[in-house]
């Protein structure tokens, strides 16, 4: 399986050479928990006398951060001691912290309440996290770092070095037969008898313990920091100290939630200090060496840093304690596929890297969607003097202000997530880097490090390519020619051949936008995706000055998108021939826009009612347009309500200048229910496997108040995490249930929720598992293979490969029966037996033989011949 490729030899040599020598250093480093700081991406320009006054800052920000220290380890030491003093002399049923309180060092907790207090600094001034959802983030982020001091202390550290020493070593050898998890599995064996077990799973702190740890240090940051609130004045004003940060509430769902800001001369003076580094949890950057591989549901990801195999709220306990009970090998094909998307190598893009930052540095383009710092909106002018307003005028305006600082804010937070990624992006710019998975309750897969990774929006995606480059060949050229060309959303409906033809004649405005990119006509900027297609321009122009195309060593992704993938899940459950050939599960000349078809229909529809004197339709007469309906189209099968589609239709015709604004609503409310009716036109058997989704649902949350569980095709297990909690609304006085025993074993299912959520879920966990599939038999061929959902990416050369692995699988997938499966595994689990139901007429009798029935009626299924997916070039591209 790891045999190497002998054109890509030299190059992994070279790769594993330097993997051998930085092994133990990235092991050290991720030991810490903590990165170094990274250089920020943000350039700051100005006068002298700004340099100067930046500089004078820094060294007062400097100053303040080492009073900090001291304040901080003598209240530490001042508040442990109280506490103990307090635990001894009383009896409480409270959780004692004082022994988590001597977890780590006095150093440790101040440098991690520092930390935190830098990161409500960086934060935006208009909005702020609940107090209480920072009490527990700051305490596990303690209770990480004392997970990851154990494991030093108790040997595991070294323990960890020997075992990825050895599995890197076999790596680069490239001749095991064995997939990553069977060879870090075999290793560990092999050394089980050397050195501590690398097999004990770290005990999670109890969130009473997480949450008072957190909200002790809170205390300490609220009550004992002080800012110098005249330090940003003029004069040699006499110093006045007041709190660093302050707590304000603010009400949300009728509850007051308590919130702490930084006070507003420390957000000053961080402004005006412009910190040229940023830093950043170990956790969530990219890794400098390989991931370890997922062996069992807690072990893999990163190598000492604490990684969650899925992504799930606190409180939901079930879908653990359902992977617990299955069988372990059940689970490895979940965890070989997340093994291999991990195992991909990444580098920087840098020719587009250096682009963005020149736009960004400069301010930023709201066109080329680079955020615009806050200071680049206007600021609200008072026309009229504040004592010539009216009450009305005066509301008008403080309205505005609010409506600005909320924009503020949110450009804000734009501006910080374009900062955090470019600086990462620039200091990952020269090195190769590892991106370790996780998924989703329904199996979805995710890049753990939030920041530097491929799953973003098109300016996250155009920064990364692979590492690992191949030549061409003889079809390489075209297929990147006709990604640049499907990046631009130009040519949707053309056949493949027309869109290779256009990418020809346009030539010039690609090698235009590759060599004067900000400069020249900018025929990107006009793309769906502007980033991305720039990127491939770089590429395209590259290789169309290659003397030899075919010979070109490449490393740039190219995508393969399905074709509205969670109708063509339906079609494919349902057999449904008409809605198959309308999302391309069918061969075609040409692709099928399911969009445009279901547009076709309500302008039918429309058509007939104008004909019948209905203002609404005749209204409109010429706005009935694909856009208009496409994402209600395209959320329908993800759940999507009439409410929501109605909101989402009205934006679009809000987006039409020609439309007459005061129509939007009751124009909106119209076309819901034609789309809505159109979609059940063209897709029966969808809409049927959806109501008996929804049905089932139902009647197990409200019947037997359970949470709708099933098994992925894979062997995932997966609970829908939806609970409804009366603690809140309950009035008795006699019986209090702590929060941090919310527990979904023991609260009542979300009815609501468990209905409406089930087929879309449902839906997500079949097309993991198809990518999933994919990917496995990708490893075994050989490919490099990465998605994004249901957008698939690999080299240019091995496009097609992937396209026929991808068409085979889900042929596979389907094959099984699935409905049937389902059926079989909600009637064992939830359906009672005859014997339980009395025949006395009951409601709830009546409801049980409902249930029982509706769980094995699951729908017909039609005639369409999955083989044909196969032939049907349009199914991805």
């Amino acid at each position: 399986m790891y045999e190497r490729d002998p054109i890509m030899s030299n190059a992994l040599d070279n790769l594993w050479e330097a993997l051998q020598s930085h092994v133990l250093l990235s092991i050290a480093t991720d030991a810490k928990y903590i990165s170094n700081p990274l250089p920020s991406a943000e350039v700051a320009d100005g006068p002298s006398s700004m340099a100067m006054e930046v500089t004078v800052t820094r060294k007062e920000l400097d100053e303040l951060r080492k009073v900090w220290t001291k304040q901080i380890s003598m209240a530490f030491h001042r508040d442990v001691n109280t506490l103990k003093a307090v635990t001894e002399s009383k009896s409480s049923r409270a959780i004692n912290l004082f022994p988590y309180l001597k977890a780590l060092s006095v150093p440790q907790f101040t440098e991690i309440l520092l930390d935190e207090a830098q990161m409500l600094i960086e934060g935006s001034d208009t909005f702020s996290i609940g107090l209480s959802h920072l009490h527990k983030e700051l305490g596990r982020k303690v209770e990480s770092r004392y997970h990851v001091e154990q494991k030093r202390q108790t040997g595991v550290l070294d323990k960890t070095c020997e075992i990825y020493s050895l599995y890197c070593d076999v790596l680069s050898e490239g001749n095991s037969s064995d997939n990553s998890r069977q060879l870090w599995q075999r290793l560990i064996h092999e050394n089980r008898n050397e050195g501590p077990s690398l097999d004990v799973q770290s005990v999670t702190w109890p969130k009473a313990a997480a949450v008072g740890v957190g909200k002790f240090l809170y205390n300490i940051l609220k009550n004992d920091l002080k800012i110098n609130v005249n330090a940003t004045s003029r004069g040699n004003r006499q110093p006045k100290l007041v709190p660093a940060f302050y707590s304000l509430f603010r009400y949300e769902a009728k509850l007051a939630k308590e919130q702490i800001k930084p006070h507003p001369v420390l957000i000053k003076l961080y402004r005006k200090s412009q910190q040229e580094n940023l830093k950043f949890d170990i956790n969530l950057v990219p890794m400098m060496c390989p991931p370890q591989p997922w062996s069992t549901p807690v072990n893999g990801g990163y190598i000492l840093a604490r990684s969650d195999l899925i992504r799930l709220p606190q409180q939901a306990h079930q879908q653990s304690e359902r992977i617990n009970e299955a069988n372990p090998q059940d689970m490895y094909p979940t965890l070989d596929a997340l093994n291999q998307l991990a195992s991909i190598p990444w580098k920087v893009n840098e020719d587009v890297l250096d682009i963005v930052l020149e736009v960004f540095n400069n301010g930023g383009n709201a066109k080329l969607d680079v955020p615009e710092p806050p200071s680049a909106l206007p600021s609200i002018v008072e026309t009229v003097p504040r004592n010539e307003m009216t009450g009305f005028d005066r509301f008008n305006m403080v309205r505005k202000k609010m409506t600005h600082r909320r924009k503020q804010g949110d450009m804000y937070s734009l501006w910080c997530d374009a900062l955090y990624r470019l600086s990462l992006a620039n200091h990952f710019r020269d090195k190769v880097f590892w991106l370790p998975q996780n998924i989703d309750f329904r199996g979805r897969v995710y890049p753990i490090p939030p920041h530097l990774n491929h799953l973003g929006h098109d300016l996250a995606r155009c920064l990364m390519v692979f590492h690992q480059k191949k030549p061409l060949g003889p079809d390489g050229f075209n297929w990147l020619k006709l990604h640049c060309i499907n990046l631009t959303g130009l040519k949707k409906r053309d056949s493949v051949e027309e869109r290779l033809k256009y990418a020809d004649e346009i030539m010039d405005d690609i090698l235009d936008s590759a060599d004067r990119p900000l400069t020249g006509r900018m025929w990107w900027s006009s793309s769906d995706e502007p980033w991305q297609t720039l990127a491939c321009c770089i590429e395209i122009a590259k290789v169309h000055r290659c003397p030899d195309p075919t010979k070109f060593m490449s490393g740039f992704p190219i995508h393969q998108d399905g074709s509205c993938n969670g109708l063509q899940h339906y079609a494919a459950l349902g057999r449904d021939t008409a809605g198959a050939v309308s999302v391309n599960l069918a061969p075609s000349p040409v692709p099928q826009d399911v969009y445009s078809a279901v547009a076709a229909l309500v302008e039918d529809s429309r058509t007939k009612d104008a004909e019948n004197g209905v203002k609404v339709a005749k209204i409109l007469e010429g706005f009935i347009k694909r856009k208009v309906i496409k994402q209600t189209v395209m959320t329908t099968v993800y759940g999507v309500t009439r409410y929501g589609a109605r909101k989402q239709i009205a934006r679009q015709l809000e987006y039409i200048d020609e439309f007459p604004k005061d129509w939007v609503w009751p124009a909106s409310s119209y076309l819901t229910v034609k789309t809505f009716n159109a979609l059940s036109e063209m897709f029966t058997s969808a809409k049927e496997i959806q109501d008996w989704f929804t049905d089932c649902a139902r009647l197990i949350s409200a019947v037997c108040a359970q949470n709708v569980e099933w098994i992925t095709p894979l062997g995932l297990p997966v609970v829908q995490p939806y609970n409804r909690s009366d603690r809140q609304g309950s009035s008795s006085k006699t019986v209090q249930i702590p929060e941090h025993f919310s527990m979904d074993s023991y609260e009542k299912p979300n009815i609501m929720k468990q209905k409406n959520a089930f087929p879309p879920n449902f839906v997500h966990s079949l097309d993991s598992s198809h990518m999933m599939l994919t990917s496995l038999f990708c490893e075994r061929a050989g490919l490099t293979f990465i998605s994004v959902h249901d957008c698939y990416w690999t080299h240019a050369c091995t496009v097609s490969t992937m396209n026929k692995i991808c068409r085979e699988q889900f042929v596979a997938l389907h094959s099984e029966p699935i409905l049937e499966d389902l059926s079989k595994f909600l009637v064992q689990k939830y359906s009672y037996n005859e014997s339980e139901i009395t025949n006395d007429g009951s409601v709830i009798d009546l409801t049980k033989r409902k249930l029982n029935r509706i769980l094995h009626q699951y729908p017909d299924k039609g005639d369409f011949d999955l083989r044909k997916v196969l032939k049907s070039v349009y199914f991805f591209s």
